[in-house]
This record gives C-alpha cells, sequence and structure tokens, in this order.
C-alpha cells in the first residue's frame, strides 16, 4: 500500500514498487475537512487519482480528520496559545501517518506501507533504524523522529536512496501526470492564506508592546503566538532616531507583561543559545552503543528543518528528559521545536524544546557531564 497524497514524491514512490515487481494498491488519506478554498485536499485528490488511472492501480480513501483534529491540531493550538512555536508534521507521522495510517493499511490486507518521505530504514536488526536520506536538501528525518521504531516495521522508503531531480526524472520518464507539480510547502490546514488569519479564527488577537532589551517600548504587536524567535518579516517597526538601520529580530517573548522583545542585527548574541532543555526523550530503536551507562552522549543535534548537524553534549536528566550543550551557540533555537538527535548516518530519536539560553546552564551541564 502506497500513501498517494497526489505529490509528485509519492507518484514515483508507487511507480518504483511496480517497477520492482511488488503487487501495489494506494491510499489517499485526508485529514483536513474545512473546505474554504485556500487547502489543495480536492486538487490532490484528483491528482491521486489520475496517477493511479494512469499505472492501473487500485485507489482506496479514508478521512482521519477527527483524528487528526483531535491528536494533532489540539496539541498544535495549546501550543501556540502558550506562545511557542510547534512543529505540527512530527505528531502527524506518529499518530496519523505511521499510526492510524498503517493500522489501515494492513486491515485493508497490505503486507507493506511506503510513503515518499525522503529517508532509510535499515531493517537488519531486530529493530528498525531510522536512517538520513541521501539528498540531504531533502531528507525528512527530522519530522520521522517521533515515531516508535515498531512502526517502522513493514514500512517502504522507495525515495530514500534518491535525490529530488532524479525523482523529477523519473515522474517525466514514466509520464506521470503530476511530473512537473509543484512541492507543498508549508503547514497543509493553513494552506496559501496568512499565517496570522488562520489563526484569528481559533485564538483572540492581544496586542502588546515591542520593547528593546533595555525596556524602551517601540512598536505593537498583535500576539506573542504570531511571532517566533529570530523572526524578522512583520514586526512593522518604521525608522527610530535613536537607532540605525539594522533589521531588528524577535528575541524573546515574555508572557509577563506580553512583550515581545527585539534586538537589532542578525548575529546580536541575544539571538543566540548555548544550551537548551527538552521534554522527555524518544529513542527509536536501541540507545546507541556509545551512550556510557546513562552518562552524556556525544551526537549532533538539529533543532529545525534543514539546518546542517550541530555538535553537541546530551545528557539525560529526570522523567527522561534532557538538557543539550552545544559546541557552538547556536541562533533561534524556539520552545516548541524539535531538537532531533543523531550519530552520523542514524537519527537517534529527539525531544520537544522547552527552553533554552546562554552561560549558566552551560557550566552547569560541564560539571555534572565531569
Amino acid at each position: 500500500m502506497v500513501a498517494l497524497s497526489g505529490g509528485v514524491d509519492s507518484a514515483v514512490a508507487a511507480w518504483l514498487l511496480v517497477d520492482q515487481g511488488f503487487s501495489v494498491e494506494c491510499l489517499h488519506m485526508s485529514n483536513w475537512d474545512d473546505d474554504d478554498g485556500y487547502c489543495d485536499a480536492a486538487t490532490d485528490l484528483q491528482d491521486a487519482r489520475a496517477v493511479c488511472d494512469q499505472l492501473g492501480l487500485a485507489l482506496h480513501r479514508v478521512n482521519f480528520a477527527r483524528e487528526y483534529r483531535d491528536k494533532v491540531f489540539t496539541d498544535f493550538l495549546e501550543e501556540t496559545r502558550a506562545g511557542r512555536t510547534p512543529n505540527p508534521d512530527v505528531l502527524c507521522n506518529r499518530e496519523i501517518k505511521f499510526g492510524l495510517m498503517r493500522s489501515y493499511a494492513s486491515r485493508l490486507g497490505a503486507d507493506w506501507l511506503a510513503t515518499g518521505h525522503y529517508a532509510r530504514l535499515d531493517q537488519s536488526g531486530e529493530q528498525p533504524l531510522l536512517l538520513k536520506g541521501r539528498d540531504r536538501q531533502k531528507d525528512q528525518s527530522y519530522f520521522l523522529h517521533a515515531v516508535d521504531a515498531a512502526d517502522f516495521e513493514n514500512v517502504l522508503f522507495p525515495l530514500g536512496d534518491r535525490n529530488k531531480t532524479e525523482i523529477r526524472d523519473l515522474a517525466r520518464e514514466a509520464g506521470l501526470s503530476v511530473a512537473e507539480k509543484r512541492d507543498s510547502t508549508g503547514i497543509c490546514f493553513i494552506g496559501e492564506r496568512p499565517f496570522g488569519e488562520f489563526l484569528s479564527r481559533f485564538i483572540a488577537p492581544e496586542p502588546g508592546p515591542i520593547v528593546t532589551r533595555t525596556g524602551d517600548t517601540i512598536g505593537e504587536h498583535q500576539g506573542l503566538h504570531l511571532y517566533t524567535l529570530g523572526q524578522r518579516k512583520g514586526l512593522r517597526i518604521g525608522g527610530l532616531d535613536a537607532a540605525d538601520e539594522s533589521p531588528w529580530y524577535v528575541a524573546a517573548k515574555r508572557s509577563t507583561g506580553n512583550e515581545l522583545v527585539v534586538v537589532q542585527g542578525v548575529d546580536h548574541p541575544d539571538l543566540f543559545s548555548d544550551w537548551l532543555e527538552t521534554g522527555p526523550l524518544h529513542w527509536i530503536g536501541p540507545e546507541p552503543p556509545e551512550w556510557p551507562n546513562g552518562g552524556t552522549l556525544r551526537c549532533q543535534v538539529k533543532t529545525r528543518y534543514r539546518q546542517a548537524d550541530q555538535s553537541c553534549s546530551l545528557i539525560l536528566t529526570g522523567a527522561g528528559a534532557s538538557q543539550v550543550v552545544f559546541d557552538q551557540p547556536q541562533r533561534a533555537v524556539t520552545p516548541g521545536q524539535y531538537a532531533v538527535f543523531y550519530l552520523g548516518e542514524r537519527c537517534l530519536g529527539g525531544a520537544r524544546i522547552d527552553r533554552a539560553g546562554r552561560g549558566q546552564l552551560r557550566d552547569h551541564a560541564k560539571a555534572e557531564a565531569s
């Protein structure tokens, strides 16, 4: 069973599996019911049908909109109201795609579930290991880090060893109707509409002051939930007599006082963190053999998608949470996003970022590690 979204990646995944001799059927999943002209769900279904017609494959449909709202969207709103920056794609993969959809495909009689993700699986051991996709610009292991190892059993990633250019070429070679379709970006339920416009349907605006690090008010924001750390666009700060022309960036969000703190300059020190703390850590498969009896693990981390691997020390704390100390300060480490850990090609797992900062915890963590 191929999870067929209506895009080029999953279409090529289906074509490759047919070419490899698999008996293939396809499953198109709907997760959002609001037909307000912004979401491309209807077009995606039509494109999925066209691909199946071309390849002579059966197409099944399933609607998980209620489950998506309960398991993913509710969390998205709670995190956003709290002033954090959530990543719903991570929960969608864990709860919907490799949870509900995988079970549904099995009930339809599928032996394997295949998707168009750019990632790889090592199925040679007792538990599957998640590996990076060969195309480093498209690697999606970051979004898959919260899936349980058991839910990767009988899963195929046909695109994991290929790059995007090759996939486009294969789609043209196969004559697939979606060969030139542009990749979808952003969050599916928001579509092409402005982010603030969508959120205003669920979270009331709560204007407050935009302040400098010295406490001077220089503007007004429309709600802390509309901004993320490191953001430049949309601040609407005009020219100030006491400031130079350098652009302003969001450095902090203070719920006390409802203040949005901004600084000038892309490399301002207040935009960087030496450390972060996470919630409970989720491992994919066994703990790495390099883990020294639960002490400090030297590994790499990403705090956002498409970030280059960053060397760090990972230290377990109580209740399965962790502290991470960066070798080099990292810009715009954002609570609500995820810290995802790697050892070379292997994605170890990750955790939601609770807070980040400079200075003090770095010394504490190093002392604890030693």
